[in-house]
C-alpha cells in the first residue's frame, strides 16, 4: 500500500548531498545534512529503527504506529505491514504497543520486535516479501524488547531487552529465546538499560540508554557470551548506532538531539545536533558514504523525519 504524506525524493536528497552545505551544524566527517522526509505525526509515523539493502531503499518502524515500511530511493513510502494491536496494551515504561528494532536478511525476510505487555503478541515477528507478520519467537510480556540484530553465518537473532536489562538470542527461523548475556552493564538504573544493538568483527556491541555507555560482548567459538567490555562512556540517552566502515569507529544516535562519532578509544564528538533537524533520534544506518538517521519526535513532539548526511571516507 502507498501511504501518502510529506515524502521528498530520495533523488532531490541525492542532489542536495551535492550542493553547496547549508549553514548547520555538522561536523567531520559528515557533511551537507538534509531532511529528506517528514513524517507525519498525527498518524503516529515516529520512526524508531532502520535498516537500508544494497539498492538504497530504507525499512523502518514506525514505533506506535505498529508499521513497517520501506522508503524506495524514488522517496516513495510503503506500508508493508501493520502489526495486531493488543486487546489492551501494557507496555513497561509506555503503555502502549511498541514496535522496536529491525533487521532484515538477504532473502528480504524482516524481523522486528514487538511490546505489547501481553504475552499473545510480544516477541520477535518477521514479515516474509508478500507475506503477512507473523510471531516467530515469544518474549517475557513484563519486558521491554527493543534493537534487534541479524547474524546471517550463524542464522541467529539478537534481540535487547531494555526492561529487564539482557540480551537474548534465538534462532533466525524461529524458536524458544533464551538469555544470551546478562549483567550489571545491562541493566536500568532508572529507565531503560541495554537498548541500540549491532554484530561486528565477532562481537555483539550494545548501547546502555540510562548509563550512557556502548558496550562490547565478544561471541566464543561456542557461540557464548564472553565478558562485558565498557568500550565509551558519557552519553546521557543513547539509543541504537551503526558503524562508519572504520574498524571500531561508530556513529550514535541520543534522544538529547545529538548524534556522536564514537572513535575506538571510547573518545566522543558531536557530528549532528538539533541544527541539523534532528528531533530525538533514535537510529543511524550507513550505506555506503551516506548516513541515515531517523527522529522519532518523542520529547520533541514535532516533526518527526529522516535525515541524510554524506560520510567522507
Amino acid at each position: 500500500m502507498h501511504v501518502r504524506n510529506t515524502v521528498t525524493a530520495f533523488a532531490v536528497a541525492a542532489a542536495l548531498l551535492t550542493s553547496a552545505a547549508t549553514a548547520t551544524a555538522a561536523t567531520d566527517p559528515l557533511s551537507r545534512p538534509h531532511v529528506v522526509t517528514h513524517f507525519s505525526l498525527a498518524s503516529s509515523q515516529q520512526p524508531e529503527n532502520i535498516t537500508v539493502d544494497r539498492t538504497g531503499s530504507a525499512y523502518l518502524t514506525f514505533s506506535f504506529a505498529r508499521q513497517i515500511v520501506r522508503l524506495s530511493p524514488g522517496g516513495h513510502l510503503h506500508a508493508l505491514a501493520t502489526l495486531p494491536a493488543p486487546t489492551k496494551a501494557s507496555t513497561p515504561n509506555l503503555g502502549k504497543a511498541f514496535v522496536g528494532g529491525i533487521a532484515r536478511a538477504d532473502d528480504g525476510t524482516l524481523y522486528v520486535t514487538y511490546a505489547t505487555g501481553t504475552a499473545d503478541l510480544t516477541g520477535v515477528w518477521a514479515v516474509r516479501p508478500g507475506g503477512r507478520p507473523h510471531r516467530i519467537a515469544a518474549l517475557p510480556a513484563d519486558g521491554l524488547p527493543n534493537g534487534l540484530a541479524l547474524d546471517a553465518r550463524r542464522h541467529r537473532l539478537y534481540v535487547t531487552d531494555s526492561v529487564r536489562g539482557v540480551i537474548y538470542s534465538l534462532p533466525a527461523d524461529g524458536g524458544t529465546a533464551t538469555v544470551w548475556a546478562r549483567g550489571r552493564a545491562l541493566e536500568p538504573s532508572t529507565f531503560a538499560g541495554v537498548n541500540g544493538l549491532k554484530l561486528h568483527d565477532g562481537a555483539v556491541w550494545a548501547t546502555n540508554l540510562d548509563e550512557g555507555t556502548i558496550l562490547r560482548i565478544p561471541v566464543t567459538p561456542r557461540g557464548t557470551a564472553d565478558r562485558i567490555e565498557v568500550r565509551a562512556t558519557g552519553m546521557p540517552s543513547i539509543d541504537d548506532f551503526a558503524f562508519t566502515g572504520h574498524g571500531d569507529t561508530l556513529l550514535a544516535a541520543r534522544d538529547d538531539n545529538e548524534v556522536d562519532l564514537v572513535r575506538p578509544d571510547g573518545t566522543h564528538t558531536a557530528v549532528l545536533t538539533a541544527a541539523d533537524g534532528l528531533e530525538t533520534p533514535t537510529s543511524v544506518a550507513v550505506h555506503g558514504d551516506t548516513v541515515y538517521v531517523p527522529s522519532a519526535a518523542y520529547l520533541t513532539n514535532e516533526d518527526p523525519n529522516l535525515l541524510v548526511a554524506h560520510l567522507a571516507h
